[in-house]
């Protein structure tokens, strides 16, 4: 039995979570959103980090930023701003804390937008385009009031384009 386990590849394990999952906490809506949470906190992690190391490359590669493209530009505002401290210790502090502020935040939003779905399924008892729409807003407002300095103008997008990227996704989730 125990060879069994020694043959299997990361492959075999990563497919593994599709079936099982990582947690079991009892019930399906708290199973969906800690799955969802640690699984986009992680993503948000990896996007912190290598968005960091495209700016640090970019910098010390002495490429004059004002010719980055403007979708590039507008990025560079999220970097770690104390990265650049007086040893390397207060870097990896500040690059560690900013990115677990990140991947909070990732985590967060799936997690709202996860449980929420799960949650409206479950009282209405069907999954359709109000459902997504109502969560991909929620999960929007969720998205803004975690930012830095949000207004209630950036409040207002964020829930509009939640729900309108919900509401997209799940009306074309059955053509592709």
């Amino acid at each position: 039995m125990s060879s069994n386990f020694e043959n299997r590849s990361l492959l075999d394990e990563l497919r593994s979570f599709d079936k099982g999952g990582f947690f079991d906490l009892g019930h399906p809506l708290l199973n969906r959103i800690a799955e969802s949470f640690v699984k986009a906190a992680g993503i948000g992690a990896i996007q912190a980090v290598s968005r960091e190391a495209y700016f640090t490359a970019v910098e010390s590669a002495g490429v004059d930023s004002s010719n980055l493209p403007p979708e590039l530009s507008g990025a560079k505002k999220k970097r770690f701003p104390d990265l650049k401290g007086e040893s390397n210790r207060k870097s990896l502090e500040a690059m560690v804390k900013h990115t677990g502020k990140e991947s909070l935040q990732w985590g967060l939003a799936a997690g709202i937008y996860s449980g929420l779905t799960y949650g409206l399924k479950e009282a209405r008892g069907s999954h359709d385009w109000k459902n997504s729409a109502v969560a991909g807003a929620i999960t929007g407002v969720a998205v803004a009031l975690t930012s830095e300095d949000y207004s209630h103008e950036q409040v207002v997008q964020c829930a509009i384009t939640g729900a309108a990227i919900s509401t997209a996704a799940n009306l074309l989730s059955g053509i592709f």
